[in-house]
This record gives structure tokens, C-alpha cells and sequence, in this order.
């Protein structure tokens, strides 16, 4: 465990005395079947709607009514942060605007006691720093992503496995092994808030992983995901790109959305404001389902306005059985 997770950990089981609308804290993750979900709420221009009461809300499983346990309209937990940046061909008139304004947005967002990591992805997947609340390496990790195009995938992705040098063969772009792993093999075994912020176009090529895969792991979890699409339009000719609808699936599934850049920074930066108010602006809320069977089934959870306002949150949870 990194020093960073180690403060943080300690900082998470301080929070004592647990009542009714307050987060649960770790222990109680663990010993009480507890569902936390984050989410915004907006009205109909989209503008975000932060001090509704927990009567405003109802929540729903699988269709059933829960009780709303633990609410709350002011969610400090500390937030662990992904970001994970496109290194293919189809990026390289717009990486550099990434990793300047993706730079400034960390140094904005993380607080004290967040955490973050930036991965790559191309024709392979880099873990380019792991998890540390230090802005600076997060910064040098990103400006270290450089366009890679060599070819196709020849083993398992962040197993080792290196670009195999092709020849008439698409280039990879491993978007999908990218939000697996990182869902999987990083997120997992944290805890608290979770979001992973895409910079890409949303085209996959050579991903062993589907994109059920990647949402499932997002899912299970617990992860936020946004898409940032990003791209050169010259740069596809004619045909233009088609993967701002797989985006959508995996980004609505997963509680977040995405938001198209194109090539313009401005557009980019006003993207990121946008992400950060909707992350520091979550409600929480916790329920212990009436559904208590660990099946590993996938639950659809439906949080309700009375209001009428719209929601924005995960589609639902996998009751994983407790170790």
C-alpha cells in the first residue's frame, strides 16, 4: 500500500459516530451489506441542482422500494481519480491540448487526502503513474504519453504483452482492455468516491475485452466514467468517426456522460469545469437492500426525483458475495 492510501485509510476509519444521513465508514462497508451510490441531480437546461432534502429522493431495486438510510447533499469523501488518455494515431493533432488542459484540471480538482493515476492506451495499455495525491508526477505522467502506432496486440494487454509489428492490419486502439484494467486491477480495491475521466475518441480497435466487459467492471467497481471526445475531424476523411455512441452506453451505465471537444481547447477546459462541479457537487445516498442474496446478479437500482428533476447516476450493482 502506497503512503498516499495508507493517510487516506486512516483519514476514512477517523469518521465515527455514524447516524442515519451521514456516509457510512469503512468498517461499515464491510460488515453491513450497504449499497452507496453517487449521484448529480439537474434540472431541465442541465444546470445542477445540489440542496435537495432526502424526502425529494426515492430509490428502487430491481423495481422494489428501498429505505433510504444514509443521505447526504454535501459529499466530502475524498475522491480517487483516473485519468486515462488515447495515445493512437487518430489523436495526435490533439494530445498536446490534452495534456495541457488535463494537467491544469488535476492540479484543480485533488484535494489532500484524493488520489489518482494516469494510464495510456493504444496498441497497448500503460499504467504511466499509479496512485498518488501528487499533482506534479501526475503531470509528468501525462505529458509523458506519446503517440504509438505499432501495430497489433500479441498477448494479453498489461500482462507483459508488447505491439507485434504488422503490416495491413488495423492499428490498435485498446480502449475497452484500457477501462477493464483500469477498473479492475486499480479501482477495485479502492473505496469512497470513483471516476474515471476518457480523453478519446471513442473508437476501439483489438480490445480482447467487449464493452460489456468494461462497464461490468466499472460497475463492480464502483466507478464513475466520463468521456471527453476528443478528435481531429480531418483526420477520418469522409467517413467521419462513429464511437461517440459506444461512449454514450458506457458512460450512461456507469453514471456519468459524455461531452464533445472535438479539437478546441476551450471547449476541452469548459469540459473539465463542468466534470469537476459535477463531482464535487454529489449527493449520496445508502440503503441495505430487502434483497439480502449475494448472487453475483446484476441489480437495477433507479433513484427518483419527486421533483421531477433528472438523475444522473450508475444503472445499478452486481450483489458480489462477501469474502
Amino acid at each position: 500500500m502506497v503512503p498516499d492510501q495508507q493517510d487516506r485509510d486512516s483519514a476514512t476509519k477517523s469518521q465515527t459516530g455514524v447516524t442515519e444521513e451521514q456516509e457510512p465508514t469503512e468498517t461499515l462497508k464491510v460488515n453491513v451489506n450497504v449499497v452507496q451510490l453517487f449521484f448529480n441531480v439537474k434540472d431541465k437546461k442541465g444546470s445542477l441542482i445540489p440542496t435537495l432534502a432526502k424526502d425529494n429522493f426515492e430509490v428502487l431495486e430491481d423495481g422494489r422500494p428501498q429505505t433510504i438510510k444514509y443521505f447526504s447533499s454535501d459529499s466530502n469523501l475524498p475522491l480517487t481519480l483516473g485519468m486515462l488518455i488515447d495515445s493512437s494515431a487518430s489523436q495526435e493533432r490533439v494530445l498536446d491540448m490534452e495534456k495541457q488542459v488535463g494537467g491544469a484540471f488535476l492540479n484543480e480538482i485533488l484535494r489532500e487526502k484524493d488520489l489518482a493515476f494516469v494510464i495510456d492506451f493504444d496498441v497497448s495499455v500503460s499504467l504511466l503513474q499509479d496512485f498518488t495525491s501528487n499533482v506534479r508526477s501526475l503531470k509528468t505522467a501525462l505529458n509523458s504519453a506519446k503517440i504509438n502506432t505499432g501495430g497489433q496486440v500479441g498477448s494479453i494487454p498489461g500482462m507483459g504483452g508488447g505491439p507485434v509489428p504488422t503490416s495491413g492490419v488495423p492499428r490498435g486502439t485498446l480502449l475497452y482492455d484500457a477501462v477493464y484494467l483500469a477498473a479492475h486491477d486499480e479501482m477495485a480495491q479502492q473505496v469512497d468516491r470513483k471516476a474515471m475521466i476518457l480523453l478519446t475518441d471513442g473508437e476501439d480497435q483489438g480490445s480482447q475485452y467487449k464493452i460489456r466487459d468494461a462497464i461490468e467492471a466499472a460497475q463492480k467497481a464502483d466507478t464513475i466514467l466520463y468521456v471527453l471526445l476528443c478528435a481531429d475531424r480531418g483526420f477520418y476523411g469522409f467517413g467521419g468517426y462513429s464511437g461517440d455512441s459506444a461512449m454514450k452506453k458506457l458512460t450512461a451505465e456507469t453514471g456519468g456522460r459524455v461531452i464533445e471537444v472535438g479539437n478546441k481547447p476551450e471547449k476541452l477546459r469548459a469540459a473539465f469545469d463542468q466534470i469537476a462541479r459535477e463531482l464535487r457537487s454529489q449527493y449520496y445516498i445508502g440503503y441495505v437492500p430487502t434483497n439480502p442474496v449475494r448472487d453475483g446478479g446484476f441489480r437495477r437500482v433507479d433513484i427518483r426525483s419527486k421533483d421531477g428533476y433528472k438523475i444522473q447516476a450508475r444503472s445499478g450493482y452486481y450483489a458480489i458475495p462477501t469474502k
